[in-house]
């Protein structure tokens, strides 16, 4: 649009500069008493005293008795016009029309016929400017005016890059601070921010505040279950012994059973309640160590060997859950091993955009369990050997707990003879 403009501007400019010439040379020309063409016409521009300029003007007679012709110095041949069929005079006995000059340079030719004195002796007068010229300055304009927009388009990209990169910035602090919250080395988004921002932020503190108050108001309605449940229990389960016989009998293994169905449901409802919270973190290297260290302290006959990552894991979940699940996967391997057990802990990657997941394997040398037991042993109180102690919970809760967390609970059979327990968790990164 503005190269347009421009164009349409400079054309009447062009225009209107060939036409004060064409009137100016007609005031400069007159006719002799002999009808010779008279006059030095100076129009003031220099281009029509450069030879082959595309500048020119003429004067020819138009009428008899008028004879000589004037021309331009600029002008070094003659440079013809079409006749009055193909262009005509208009009502003013002017007409304008394009040529090709003397360079091959293309002209725009304004020509009028006027009369020079009274016995009605005309003659033709004739202007030409370079179009080529304009052509040329217009194009120039236009490469100009490309490379400003081009620089201004590229500036204001820049800025609006620049603008939507700061004015973002307070929305990362918010995503670093809820990262923080999330491996639970924050409990709350801290810093100051926009005014935009703040109340996003507010909101967002009041909801884990919110969150934080429910998790801890369950804890407490499971610690005065536990609490309330705890002493009837113990007055079945110590009258059914003390009854005795078989009544008595049925009595306390009822009442064990109800007290080991409440421990269940209890540690799942506690576990539940903390699932998805964002602030509990456990290292798990150092648990491990100190679980196996104690274990073979417990049990000197059987290796124990430990494998860790260089790199430091933490655990997305409560310290108590993994060693309770730890604990039991330990316990029950160290119960069936010949003379070996092999622990291992390592990252594992998951699938571009799933959550961090660790691995732990705990293999021993014993008997192992056959693939069609797999998934008997760990239903609730179930053994495959009665000669061994036990109760039968222990992979039973640990399947609990893995599913809780989200987790995988693998039983295969291990290289090194007996069973790998195999558990897969997720980690903070």
């Amino acid at each position: 649009m503005i190269t347009t403009l421009y164009r349409q501007a400079s054309e009447r400019g062009f225009d209107s500069l060939l036409s004060a010439h064409l009137f100016n040379l007609i005031g400069s020309v007159g006719v002799s008493e002999g009808g010779q063409l008279t006059g030095a016409p100076d129009l003031g521009d220099l281009r029509f005293s450069e030879p082959n300029s595309g500048w020119y003007w003429s004067v020819e007679p138009a009428s008899e008795g008028v004879h000589g012709d004037l021309h331009s110095s600029s002008m070094t041949k003659a440079i013809p016009s079409p006749s009055v069929a193909e262009v005509p005079f208009n009502a003013s006995f002017q007409r304008s029309y394009s040529a090709d000059g003397i360079e091959g340079e293309q002209l725009e030719v304004f020509e009028s016929e006027f009369v020079l004195d009274a016995k009605n002796r005309a003659a033709r007068f004739r202007v030409m400017g370079n179009q080529t010229e304009l052509e040329q300055e217009i194009a120039s304009f236009q490469r100009r005016l490309l490379t400003y927009l081009s620089l201004f388009g590229v500036g204001m990209i820049a800025i609006n890059a620049i603008a939507i990169l700061l004015g973002l910035q307070p929305l990362r602090r918010v995503r670093n601070a809820l990262a923080m919250v999330r491996e639970g080395t924050a409990q709350r988004l801290d810093g100051r921010f926009p005014a935009e921002i703040e109340p996003l932020a507010n909101e967002t503190n009041a909801l884990i505040e919110n969150n934080r108050r429910i998790v801890e108001r369950s804890r407490t309605q499971v610690g005065n279950l536990a609490h309330s449940l705890k002493t009837p229990l113990a007055v079945l389960l110590n009258e059914g012994r003390a009854l005795g016989g078989a009544k008595g009998q049925l009595i306390a293994e009822q009442a064990a059973s109800m007290q080991k169905q409440v421990d269940h449901y209890l540690q799942r409802a506690r576990v539940a309640a903390q699932r998805d919270s964002v602030v509990y973190r456990t290292p798990v290297a150092p648990l491990v160590q100190r679980m196996v260290r104690v274990l073979q302290k417990l049990n000197p006959q059987t290796a124990l060997s430990l494998s860790l990552p260089a790199t430091n894991i933490v655990f997305a979940g409560e310290r108590e859950d993994l060693e309770e699940l730890l604990g039991n996967l330990l316990d029950n391997a160290m119960k069936w091993a010949r003379s070996a057990v092999a622990v291992s802990v390592k990252s594992v990657s998951g699938e571009e955009g799933a959550a961090s997941l660790f691995e732990i394997s705990i293999e021993d040398d014993g008997p192992g369990i056959p693939d069609d037991k797999a998934r008997e042993v760990l239903q609730r109180g179930r053994r495959l050997d009665e000669t061994k102690p036990g109760s039968g919970l222990g992979l039973a809760i640990v399947a609990d707990l893995v599913n809780e967390y989200g987790g995988v609970l693998a039983l295969e059979r291990s290289v090194m003879g007996g069973l790998k327990a195999m558990v897969r968790l997720r980690s903070l990164q």
